[in-house]
């Protein structure tokens, strides 16, 4: 289960991967924000994003369920193929959250934030000072690591029912739906309380920045 997990995230980590103009298209598109950049999101009604984090989240749901009650079929045989496939559907769903609030992936720093999104969303605490003393190329691998111990004694206790031959296509399925929802609402909380910091500070600048503007005076 372990080595399931970890070679389906170090998988997703290299080759799936949300496109970020794609990402931006269909957030004004589908979803109707009124932003040109990722940058615009964070003047967007918070209420707003909120709402549409909860459908990113539904979909990569669903998606989950879908992929568990086809791999469902095969019982205990297929959970290893199973679970490289969901760490790939998790990851996306936990990169369009990171996109919605803001966070791109383009720099080893927002590359880090991704990951430690990630490790929250499994339960693992990554410390400040793991982050700093690595570089992005050792610190993944090592959280993806952290991430599979963790997630995998998850599985294993949550997952035995895929060996009841019949049912374990509804079990599959109902696993991988419920396996998406908790990672992607922790996920979603910790880029929330980010992107909340975040505001803040741009706000406090704008503030500054009228503060510091010379008040023009109409003559007596």
């Amino acid at each position: 289960m372990e080595n399931g997990l970890r070679r389906g995230f170090q998988h997703a980590y290299e080759t799936v991967r949300v496109d970020p103009s794609k990402f931006l298209l269909q957030l004004r598109s589908a979803y109707g924000l009124p932003i040109t950049s990722f940058q615009g999101l964070y003047s967007v009604d918070m209420r707003i994003l909120d709402q549409v984090a909860e459908k990113v989240v539904r979909g990569g749901m669903k998606i989950a369920a879908v992929e568990g009650a086809g791999f469902g079929l095969g019982g205990v045989i297929t959970i290893v193929p199973d679970l490289g496939i969901l760490a790939g559907i998790t990851l996306r769903t936990i990169q369009k959250l990171s996109l919605l609030y803001g966070f791109e992936f383009n720099t080893d720093d927002e590359t880090a934030e991704l990951w430690i999104a990630a490790a929250t969303a499994a339960g693992v605490d990554i410390s400040r000072e793991m982050v700093e003393k690595e570089v992005i190329n050792k610190f993944v691998p090592r959280v993806i690591q952290r991430i599979a111990v963790k997630a995998s004694t998850e599985v294993v206790e949550k997952w035995a029912g895929r060996v009841i031959p019949l049912v374990s296509s509804v079990i599959g399925a109902g696993l991988n739906y419920y396996f998406v929802r908790a990672w992607g609402k922790r996920a979603g909380s910790h880029f929330r309380q980010r992107h909340l910091e975040m505001r803040g500070k741009i706000l406090a600048a704008q503030n500054r920045v009228i503060d510091a503007a010379p008040v023009s005076r109409l003559p007596s």
